[in-house]
């Protein structure tokens, strides 16, 4: 993450119990002791018992570290917990005053943002301002938004919260992704005015998910917002995969096994002309929307039924092995009476070729 650019990450939230305090000293540690970039910051109920164990982990690492204080906001959640605005209000300013008190950020976020009333968004947002905190966090809790909701929400909290306090407020954008609008949502936050959005890998989170990290990293990129490596990202997705026991879809945009695959005749003929031509960015161009390159990746062709002999043409070259007409007439004859891509094993037999090509 940090050889990403990514600027700071989620910790853990040590109040949850022993195990999830040591997980996220470790975590600070390793951030820390290598004297990386990323800044890790730490999440905790707007709890008192949730807020003492970020002091106390903040402490125990000899840093401060960003105090992310989240509280339920919407009217649903306050018709099912029995909850007044009022009583919002004291907890938030209680909340943000021990962690300022104590010498920590304070990044303070309401759930259900989306959902919640303007007048009620003001309130909150402006109490735990007045308090101390400096980053505020709006939240679309369980994917709810649209790219114009975001937008508004994030320009009424920029109009009506941060502008008449008069501090300097750091604004973000919390998305997930139960409608699949989250990085659509998360970039309309930002052309509203957010400062930070945040995200996971491969969408992992509650229920469907959260925004997808490597899914932010490439549209900012590709829209010159961010100008960093991401020659990475495949190998961060994939440790992610093999760290969570999940599994990355073969159709994934970017990081998937089938991103930059192509098996059409007509489609690898272009690219491997560009290929002969030494023109990687326009290889890259021809018949995709991403440029693979910018990523640590590149096209790939393969043979199947839709192919033409341009793809063994190019296959066998890529690979060095010896043609000849025979061969990719053979090699075609199989490819279109078979229903699915050939395999490289399954291409080598065709070939004839020795085992260790």
């Amino acid at each position: 993450m940090d050889a990403l650019g990514i600027d700071t990450v989620n910790v853990g939230l040590p109040g949850a119990g022993p195990r999830a305090f040591a997980d996220a000293e470790a975590l600070a540690r390793e951030i820390f002791g290598s004297r990386m970039r990323i800044r890790p910051h730490v999440a905790g109920r707007t709890q008192k018992q949730d807020i003492q164990a970020i002091i106390d982990l903040c402490e125990r690492v000899g840093q401060p570290m960003e105090a992310a204080l989240f509280l339920g906001s919407s009217p649903l959640r306050r018709l099912a917990e029995d909850w007044t605005v009022d009583y919002l209000q004291r907890t938030t300013e209680e909340a943000v005053k021990q962690g300022v008190s104590a010498g920590l950020p304070v990044m303070y976020v309401t759930e259900d943002t989306v959902r919640t009333d303007p007048a009620t968004i003001v309130a909150l947002y402006s109490t735990a301002i007045r308090a101390g905190a400096r980053a505020i966090v709006l939240c679309d809790t369980v994917g709810h938004a649209t790219p114009r909701g975001a937008f508004n929400l994030v320009k009424f909290a920029i109009e009506e919260v941060v502008k008449p306090s008069g501090e300097k407020i750091r604004v973000d954008w919390h998305g997930h992704n139960d409608r699949g609008l989250a990085v659509a949502n998360s970039m309309a936050a930002i052309a509203a005015g957010a400062d930070q959005v945040h995200a996971a890998a491969l969408s992992l989170g509650e229920r469907v998910g959260n925004t997808p990290m490597e899914m932010m990293l490439v549209n900012l990129r590709l829209l010159g917002l961010i100008e960093r490596d991401l020659s990475r990202l495949k190998e961060y997705s994939e440790m992610v995969a093999r760290a969570t026991n999940t599994v990355i879809p073969p159709n994934y945009p970017i990081v998937g096994r089938d991103a930059f695959r192509t098996q059409t005749g007509v489609h690898a003929a272009a690219i491997a002309k560009a290929y002969k031509k030494g023109d990687l960015e326009l290889a890259d161009a021809i018949y995709s929307g991403v440029p693979a390159h910018l990523f640590g990746l590149e096209q790939i062709i393969e043979i199947g039924p839709m192919s033409g002999r341009s793809n063994i043409v190019y296959w066998l070259g890529k690979r060095g092995i010896p043609m000849s007409d025979e061969i990719v007439d053979r090699i075609f004859a199989a490819a279109k009476q078979s229903s699915c891509v050939l395999t490289e094993a399954e291409v080598l037999a065709l070939v004839g070729s020795p085992a260790g090509h």
